[in-house]
């Protein structure tokens, strides 16, 4: 038996027992904005927009939950996989989306 800091730790229960699987639950909302908060996601092509934004996020092996906004500025709220860093993520979906988007209108 060994202490770390406070608690005691049996050894031999350690080894003997089986670890639960892990459980994880990472939410993360984004903010996407037109450069100089400009009103130009015009509400003909928006829902299009948000779905493209959608896809990319789900392509990405995250889960969209939901896309949304208004004329110059895109919510997405997202579950997150930690194989799938943030940054990661982020660069993809804007890359992509900027790419999609000047196609769009």
């Amino acid at each position: 038996m060994r202490t770390v800091g406070s608690v005691h730790i049996n050894n031999e229960l350690l080894r003997r027992s089986n670890m639960a699987n892990t459980y994880h639950q990472i939410y993360l909302q984004t903010v996407f904005a037109v450069k100089y908060r400009k009103a130009v996601i015009d509400k003909s092509w928006r829902s299009q927009l948000q779905g493209v934004i959608g896809n990319l996020i789900s392509e990405a092996n995250c889960k969209t939950i939901i896309v949304n906004g208004v004329e110059d500025h895109v919510h997405c709220f997202v579950g997150l996989r930690p194989v799938v860093s943030v940054s990661e993520l982020m660069k993809t979906v804007k890359l992509n989306h900027q790419n999609i988007s000047m196609t769009i209108h």
